[in-house]
């Protein structure tokens, strides 16, 4: 039997379904890379390594989200879980490139602002520590500015209280602000500071009463020592008269010197010359008579220099 050949309806259909064939495996195609571009710009096909953070509250925290350091995405959020203890562990995977913005001593902190999403944030502070190894556990430290409005307002609260009390009346500010407004009352009147520091005009009077007989004692003391026939001057002339009468003392001395050297000679010759015992008797009376007038001028000049010396006492007896 000879083939049927086919209709011309026969052969558009199979090539309109050839070619719609053709378009989904295209469209399917399509559909396949972009979800593996997103897949790969996601960095599911990266080496990660795991980050556990422990957090007493994990409000505003969701899976996916991202952890930044300076800004830029360095880890997301895999999976959140609540710990035996009541705490929630974050677990985040860090791919492997920016595991190096890790450091041991690195600081991670949940941020949630009043108007905004929540943050993770990590800080290093110092990038010479060891790198941060796998699998570690840090604690996330929560910055909610939310919850410091409490506190703020309670901060405010007191600080109204404590304006209020201060300017009451009997508050010792305005206690404070009379006294110093009296003080300076004080300073503007005729004795100025001094009025001030002492409380009165008559204490101030008196204490300038004080300095003038002050200052007119030491004139007085000053005339006295300095001026003309003072106690200086009296001093000046003692010590001149001093000064005669040790140099009239020092002569004398020199004379019983000399008058004792002639005693030694003429023993020496009463002792040499034992004959002439009748001179030398003479010799001695007229030598112990030199001595006896020697001694009286010594006493004469010891009783002059007590006279005229300036710290001498008067030796005359005064009967009551």
């Amino acid at each position: 039997m000879d083939a049927v050949a086919p209709s011309p309806d026969d052969v558009l259909d199979t090539r309109i379904h050839r070619k719609a064939l053709l378009v989904l495996w295209g469209v399917g195609l399509l559909v396949v890379g972009f979800v593996v571009f997103l897949l790969v710009a996601r960095g599911v096909f990266e080496p990660t390594q795991d980050l556990t953070l422990i957090a007493d509250n994990s409000e505003g925290v969701t899976v996916g989200m991202d952890m930044t350091f300076s800004g830029f995405p360095i880890g997301r959020v895999r999976r959140i879980d609540l710990a035996n203890d009541g705490k929630a562990r974050l677990l985040l995977d860090i791919p492997r490139k920016n595991a190096r913005w890790l450091r041991t001593s690195s600081v991670f902190t949940l941020e949630r602002g009043m108007v905004g999403d929540t943050n993770i944030r990590a800080f290093s502070g110092i990038l010479e520590d060891p790198i941060l190894p796998p699998g570690s556990q840090r604690t996330l430290l929560r910055g909610d500015t939310s919850a410091e409005i409490p506190r703020l307002i309670a901060n405010a609260r007191a600080l109204l209280e404590n304006l209020e009390s201060m300017t009451l009346p009997e508050s010792a500010l305005n206690e404070t602000l009379n006294h110093l407004h009296i003080v300076t009352q004080r300073m503007a009147g005729k004795h100025g500071a001094m009025e001030a520091v002492l409380g009165s005009p008559e204490q101030a009077r008196a204490i300038v009463a004080a300095i003038a007989r002050a200052n007119a004692l030491l004139a007085q003391t000053q005339r006295r020592l300095y001026g003309k026939g003072g106690l200086a001057d009296g001093a000046d002339r003692a010590l001149r008269e001093g000064t005669q009468t040790l140099q009239a003392f020092q002569a004398t001395l020199q004379d019983a010197r000399s008058t004792l050297a002639k005693v030694d000679a003429v023993l020496e010759h009463a002792q040499a010359i034992g004959k002439d015992v009748r001179g030398v008797s003479t010799d001695l009376g007229t030598l112990r008579s030199d001595v006896e007038s020697s001694v009286r001028k010594l006493g004469q000049l010891a009783d002059d220099l007590q006279r005229v010396w300036p710290l001498a006492q008067d030796p005359a007896l005064t009967l009551p």
